[in-house]
Parts: structure tokens; C-alpha cells; sequence
């Protein structure tokens, strides 16, 4: 009797704790912004030493807003793939705009001058801009390199706003360029182009974890 007590009190302990687990998860997946929210703006630092906001970007539709980094293999993999999708679409109202998350004391190939040396090196067209305190990557809700956020304009001067519009990876093939068979990134800012519903909103980010500074105290 006393062994059948033990055994249902350690189930009861038991599945509250998956209660819990499950919960946190969920608040976790719900954290970040997501397909018709609106995302604020930032001023950070680029590697030209100029200061980079979504409110400076003159004459632009929009956005596609990228986590990424030096050293992620994934980020390595996608820098062509990134650097195309500027040529492609800054033109037409959406240049990206490249972010590191990464604390650099954690990841020092992440460090600002190992961003300035990686931008030379691959010939950068676009923004690569910091997140020193990594209040912009937490607020949008990035979790990997790369993740991408395409944000749209709404309004003009003083009250325009960023509404996200895409959320998630560039493709469906992080290894193979040529084995790509959905751009997610491309076919989202096509259909915003030509005033189209997206198929697909949100997919899931593949890639290396932010690496976030560490707690104090």
C-alpha cells in the first residue's frame, strides 16, 4: 500500500512538471513578433561607423531584416544567398538589412572588427549593423542565424510604422543552392510587390543559437 502511495504521488510530481515544461514552451513560442504585428525600429551601428534605422531607409517599401553572423556555419552558408536577394530587391523598395545578435565575449569572430573584415572580404552590399545589447534581437524574438524578419512600410514621415510580414528561413535548403525548391524570402517579397496575399508567412529559422550574454549576478 505504502509502495502504491510512493509510486502515485511520483506520478502526480511528474506530470506536473511536464505541465510546467509544456507551459514554458508555449509562452517561449509565443514570444517574438509575427506576421501582421508591428515591429519598432532601431538605430544601430554599421560597419562603416554610421548609425542604420528602418526610418532611414529613403524611398524603401521595406525590409528583409536578417539575424546573422560571422562565424555560424549556417551564415556562411547563406552569405551568397543574402548578398543575391540584396541585388536583387533593393531596387525595388526592399534592401536588406543584416543584424548580429551575438555577444562577441561569448563568439569573438562576432566581435564589430571581425564584422568589418568579414563585410570586406565578401564584399557586403548591404547594412551590417550590431546589436550590442541584444534588445532588438530579443524584441523581434530571434533565435538563430539566420532568421529573417521582412517588414513592410506603412505611412510616411513621422507615422510610418514596420509591419512584419515574413517570418523564418531564407529557403528549404541551408546545404544545397542549387537543391532549393521553396524561396521562402523571394516568393514573399514578390507577392508584397505585386500587392498579393503571401502563401507562406512564417517557417521555422534553421540555424545556429544566438549566442546571448550571460546573466549577471
Amino acid at each position: 500500500m505504502t509502495s502504491n502511495r510512493f509510486a502515485l504521488r511520483a506520478i502526480s510530481i511528474l506530470t506536473v512538471a511536464v505541465a510546467i515544461l509544456l507551459s514554458a514552451s508555449a509562452l517561449v513560442a509565443q514570444d517574438g513578433y509575427k506576421p501582421g504585428d508591428y515591429a519598432r525600429d532601431f538605430s544601430l551601428k554599421n560597419i562603416d561607423g554610421s548609425m542604420v534605422s528602418l526610418h532611414g531607409l529613403t524611398n524603401a517599401q521595406g525590409a528583409i531584416v536578417i539575424f546573422t553572423c560571422n562565424h555560424c556555419p549556417y551564415a556562411k552558408k547563406y552569405e551568397d544567398r543574402i548578398i543575391a536577394l540584396h541585388n536583387k530587391y533593393a531596387n525595388k523598395g526592399y534592401p536588406v538589412v543584416a543584424i548580429n545578435p551575438n555577444d562577441p565575449t561569448i563568439q569573438p569572430e562576432d566581435s564589430f572588427t571581425n564584422m568589418v573584415k568579414r563585410a570586406k572580404e565578401k564584399k557586403f552590399p548591404f547594412a551590417y549593423i550590431m546589436d550590442e545589447t541584444q534588445e532588438i534581437a530579443r524584441t523581434y524574438g530571434a533565435t538563430r542565424t539566420p532568421h529573417v524578419y521582412i517588414v513592410e512600410r506603412s505611412g510616411s514621415g513621422n507615422t510610418q510604422q514596420w509591419i512584419v510580414r515574413y517570418v523564418g528561413a531564407i529557403d528549404d535548403n541551408s546545404d544545397e543552392p542549387s537543391a532549393v525548391k521553396e524561396r521562402y524570402v523571394e516568393n514573399a517579397v514578390d507577392a508584397l510587390l505585386q500587392r498579393k496575399a503571401l502563401t507562406v508567412a512564417t517557417t521555422k529559422a534553421i540555424g545556429c543559437t544566438i549566442k546571448w550574454k550571460k546573466k549577471q549576478g
